[in-house]
């Protein structure tokens, strides 16, 4: 039975047996946008930190975040756990940067920690210019993407921080109370089971999901690359549900399938 979906990047795999369901342009090279904050959660676990650990929010060592707005002040500071919280939850550009600024080292010895995990891994086709995802230069494969899954995969916090609905915090200096929410709506759903989740989004990278859900009684890893539309990455996963379940995902509304038909094009005239 037909799958249609509107990413131009995608992996469907069955993580128990490593069985990859659908793939198409699965080792393309590409911006990933603010799945990078996946590596900077790991990264930040790795470093065994103190979580209850009051950090100051932070961005002057990341260049990227010149004039990249935020609800967050600078110089305000917040547990460690939550800071990480709300940088995967609700990918807080400020949260993650501060993540950086405060580990030992620095940024600089954080976003090179990203790297050397990423080679680890065996991510081959990913390169890590900074914590955020608002780098283009953050470039990774929807198959690296599902190495990185698998290795999230194993951080029982990651897992959790990604998957709240919604998440109240108080900073100190000035003290203040906040509320994030967390950018995949499907983690409201009922109909859902989800287990990791992280949504991305440039102009350069599109559209861009990675979850681990059960389905079907399978527990599968989907990686989501490059779609048009302000929810097709959500709706894309809704059709690789509908197909698992039903056997039939539906069609790709037009705009987003000519987005990805202009994209496969151009792939295919590259690649000549």
């Amino acid at each position: 039975a037909k799958l249609d979906l509107a990413s131009v990047s995608v992996m469907i795999k069955d993580l128990d047996t490593q069985e990859v369901l659908y793939e198409r342009n699965a080792d393309r090279v590409q911006p990933i946008a603010s799945l990078t904050k996946l590596m900077t959660g790991l990264v930040t676990l790795d470093g065994r930190l103190p979580m209850k650990e009051r950090i100051t929010i932070e961005v002057n060592q990341i260049p990227e975040m010149r004039n990249v707005h935020s609800r967050i002040r600078v110089g305000s500071n917040l547990p460690r756990a939550d800071v990480l919280h709300i940088a995967l939850m609700s990918s807080e550009n400020r949260a993650a940067a501060t993540l950086a600024h405060a580990y030992p080292g620095g940024a600089k010895q954080f976003i090179d920690n990203m790297n050397w995990t990423a080679q680890g891994l065996s991510m081959t086709n990913t390169r890590f210019q900074e914590p955020t995802g608002l780098s283009e230069k953050n470039v990774s494969t929807a198959s690296d993407l599902m190495r990185l899954l698998d290795a999230v995969s194993l951080y029982p916090t990651l897992s959790k921080v990604t998957t709240f609905s919604k998440r109240d915090v108080i900073f100190k200096r000035p003290r203040t109370a906040m509320a994030f929410f967390n950018t995949n709506t499907l983690v409201n759903k009922k109909s859902w089971s989800i287990q990791i989740s992280k949504t991305g989004y440039t102009d350069d990278a599109g559209r861009c999901l990675v979850l681990k859900t059960r389905i079907k009684g399978r527990n599968l890893g989907i990686v989501l690359l490059d779609s048009y539309g302000k929810r097709t990455h959500l709706a894309d996963a809704q059709r690789i549900k509908r197909w698992l379940e039903k056997g039939s995902s539906g069609k790709v509304p037009r705009g987003a399938a000519n987005y990805r038909d202009q994209k496969l094009k151009s792939l295919m005239t590259a690649s000549r």
